[in-house]
């Protein structure tokens, strides 16, 4: 005789999760509240010049230990799943990439095809034989190795943070955000085991969210009751108002500015978080005496401190805070890659990686890293094409006397240069800084315009990076003027400040009608002001008409476009390139966005324009606006109907969801009661229609309810209600089998009901009397086993189990 596995036809991957898989692990002590499975948004591929989101990615498995009711989950490890009749190992290199990439932050990779399974260690390097599923580590074995790997216990103290569950739910944060959240801690965790300084560096790409993660990472300090008082330092004002407005919609009145009152005093006196700029402090240069930072705050009086942006700023600016607080826990965040391209051999070039260096001697290397190549495979971040200038005065350069014949100018007094000073200062990286070549700015101008016309519009948001003030002045009133003629020749109504300078010199002022009017501000001419501290999702363009040598300071300008801006159906942003700065990109970020030919006048600036018509549909009552950037829900804030993103209306579910029920369990108890149940439901946006809107969007018909609001705040694997049915049967068959024979049939018949018709089919008053239920013995056979009503209560509870 043949065994079983070969007389039927092989189970493919999602029967082997639920047949084989789920089962086996499920005996070895992994229940549904240690499983999650992970999501990216999905990567955005920008075809013929327009972008298209594909779907999401999801792992498989991702097993997290549980440490008493009411904590936060800790991920140790990735399981995945592959069809029955591949080898064990088949999904092995899948599964190892999540952890070399360290996207997961788990030290353990395992694969299975349902019989065999086979472990990746990456504190070790060692792969094992496969072996049998039954083999598979407890929970309780993965966490020994997991302590042991990372040199402290979770039951330590300093440990607590790890397990302090997230405010908001975990609808709120990335995968990737959770990982860098969990590698802080871990590495604070393990410096207090050792007794070493408390340090600790985050490398995140510009739009990743580090304030986010600070802000989640001393709220959750602060929920295991071990925060004091907190710094969060940055390097430029508008940094600090946002970081203001996150930590204050957390901490409340907590939260507070940094900055010497009229009346002498700190504002930020009574406040847990201090949220401050270098300037503030007085330690804006390393020759400043920090009085402020002196005089206001004694020694060791923080007990966390948080370096936003710390790889915009050398050591002396930054160290006499860290130097005054030596027992607090020190964070750097920065959004520099931990290499930089190397082949750079300017002055510049040298100053970065001397940061970088002093960066990683001091907090040591990044714990955590998540780049912007990673952003945009996940399609966190916009996708980018890049299109080389084609002006060629650059590379074909010019000898001494072309230049001379150009007659130029100083780019400060504009006053004509003679031979022999145009001899001394003669270099083709100090056009429009040194040098002024009006036709040279004149001719890039014009390319830049036609682009913008050719990729559907000149009103696209741009930042366009110039040399210094004078060269940004110029460009600003020659795109003005091509842009008036344009309209004149179109009859296009002109629209008012379509270029505009915005320097620290001036024009700083119009940063808000850049960020928020469609009708005016355009083009942003700016010479560093806009590298970092603004945040201005709907840039559509970056343009660099300054040689940049920086590749600290060229990743701070991409940055600036890379960021989704869905409410304007932004998914990609273009780089204009004429000074060939997209050489600090390196190899690995130009091969691993998907680029495919530019078709001129396809699409409308960021390869979505001009827009399709919106699409308006109803759900539940509910008003969904579907564009090609994702699906933005109609709902209330402040009184008010206003469209948002759905990831943005999911958290908002899972925040109020988690009010009401801070845990897993807690959630589960209250769904299994119907009186509860609906109380829960009604206190959800728009009365519980939200979970059906949350529902239907992602295509979860097949999931009850409490699975589709378990993934979205707690973290839940979502299981369909068939699925539920199958794991019911194994799970509690000790408790069936301890039934008599009819009452057992009865409560099989009855969970089958489930899985028709979800939670309330089994509070139906009429379930008695469906042809199952009947043919099984209905409810004179339930009775056999006792209450019937506290039966059924038992069942449904058991249903949700993990």
């Amino acid at each position: 005789m043949f065994p079983d596995v070969l007389r039927r036809m092989t189970y493919g991957e999602a029967d082997t999760r639920a047949k084989l898989i789920d089962p086996a692990i499920y005996k070895r002590g992994w229940s549904e509240d240690h499983i999650r499975r992970e999501f990216t948004a999905g990567t955005i591929d920008i075809i013929d010049g327009k972008a298209k989101r594909r779907a999401y990615k999801r792992t498989d498995y991702v097993l997290r230990l549980r440490i008493g009711r009411g904590t936060q989950p800790v991920a140790v490890a990735v399981l995945e799943a592959k069809a029955e009749h591949l080898a064990a190992d088949h999904g092995l290199q899948q599964a190892k990439g999540y952890a070399e990439a360290r996207r997961l932050n788990v030290p353990f990779v395992f694969a299975s095809n349902g019989h065999l399974f086979v472990e990746f260690d990456s504190t070790t390097g060692i792969t094992s034989p496969a072996r049998p599923l039954t083999d598979f580590p407890s929970p309780d074995d993965l966490r020994a190795r997991y302590e042991a790997a990372k040199g402290f216990s979770l039951d330590d103290e300093a440990a607590k943070p790890l397990l302090a569950p997230y405010p908001r739910g975990e609808a709120t944060r990335r995968y990737y955000q959770d990982a860098a959240i969990r590698a802080v801690f871990e590495k604070l965790a393990k410096c207090e085991r050792e007794n070493t300084p408390k340090r600790a560096l985050l490398s995140l790409a510009t739009g990743a969210g580090k304030t986010f993660i600070a802000v989640n990472m001393l709220r959750r300090v602060d929920e295991a009751g071990q925060l004091g008082r907190a710094l969060f330092l940055c390097d430029r004002d508008e940094l600090r108002e946002n970081g203001y407005s996150a930590f204050h919609s957390v901490f409340g009145a907590d939260a507070a500015k940094v900055y010497r009152k009229a009346d002498g005093e700190n504002n930020a006196k009574n406040a847990r978080i201090h949220i401050a700029t270098y300037q503030t402090l007085g330690v804006d240069s390393e020759e400043n005496d920090a009085s402020f930072l002196t005089e206001m705050y004694p020694e060791n009086y923080f007990s966390h401190i948080i370096i936003d942006e710390c790889h915009r700023s050398a050591w002396g600016k930054w160290s006499q805070v860290l130097l005054r607080n030596p027992d607090a826990a020190q964070i750097g965040l920065t959004a520099t890659p931990r290499q930089l391209k190397s082949d750079e051999n300017t002055e510049e070039s040298r100053q970065d990686q001397e940061i970088t260096a002093n960066n990683i001697r001091y907090f040591g290397e990044p714990v955590y890293e998540y780049t912007l190549v990673q952003g945009m495979e996940d399609g966190y971040l916009a996708a980018c094409q890049i299109q080389i200038g084609r002006v060629n005065i650059d590379d074909t350069g010019l000898t001494l006397d072309q230049v001379y014949a150009l007659t130029p100018r100083d780019a400060t007094t504009g006053q004509p240069i003679s031979r022999d000073q145009l001899k001394a200062m003669y270099e083709k990286r100090d056009f429009d800084n040194i040098l002024q070549l009006p036709d040279r700015v004149d001719a890039m101008c014009r390319d830049l315009f036609k682009f913008l016309i050719e990729t559907g519009t000149p009103e696209q948001k741009t930042i366009i990076f110039c040399a210094r003030d004078r060269h940004a002045d110029q460009v600003a009133t020659t795109m003005g003027n091509l842009y008036a003629k344009w309209c004149q020749e179109n009859n296009v109504e002109r629209r008012p400040n379509y270029a505009f300078k915005c320097t620290a010199a001036g024009g700083s002022d119009e940063l808000a009608e850049l960020r928020g009017s469609t009708r005016s501000h355009f083009v942003a001419c700016t010479v560093d002001l806009l590298t970092t501290g603004v945040d201005v999702p709907c840039i559509r363009n970056i343009v660099f008409f300054k040689y940049v040598k920086s590749p600290i300071s060229f990743y701070q300008m991409i940055g600036r476009g890379a960021r989704l801006d869905i409410p304007s159906n932004k998914l990609m942003f273009r780089v204009y390139d004429y000074t060939n700065a997209t050489r600090l990109f390196g190899e690995e970020f130009i091969t691993a966005t998907r680029r495919e030919p530019n078709k001129p006048g396809a699409d409308g600036g960021d390869g979505t324009l001009p827009p399709e018509p919106t699409a308006i549909i109803t759900v539940q009552g509910v008003e969904v606006k579907i564009t090609d950037a994702g699906q933005m829900i109609v709902t209330n804030v402040d009184g008010k109907a206003v469209p948002v993103c759905i990831e943005e209306y999911k958290q908002r579910v899972a925040e109020q969801l988690v009010a009401q029920a801070p845990t897993i369990d807690e959630f589960r108890k209250l769904w299994v009661d119907r009186q509860t149940r609906e109380q829960l439901m009604d206190g959800l946006p728009a009365h519980g229609r939200s979970a059906l809107v949350v529902r239907e969007l992602d295509k979860m018909e097949s999931y009850d309810l409490y699975d589709v609001l378990g993934e979205l705040a707690y973290g839940l694997n979502p299981l369909t209600r068939y699925y539920r049915v199958g794991a019911f049967n194994y799970k509690h068959m000790d408790w069936l089998a301890s039934l008599p024979a009819p009452t057992k049939n009865v409560i099989g018949a009855l969970v089958n009901q489930f899985a028709m018709a979800g939670t309330e089919g089994l509070e139906n008053k009429e379930v008695f009397k469906t042809p199952e239920v009947i043919k099984a013995g209905g409810l004179s056979a339930l009775k056999q086993g006792g209450d019937p009503k506290r039966l059924l209560q038992e069942t449904k509870w058991r249903v949700f189990a993990g």
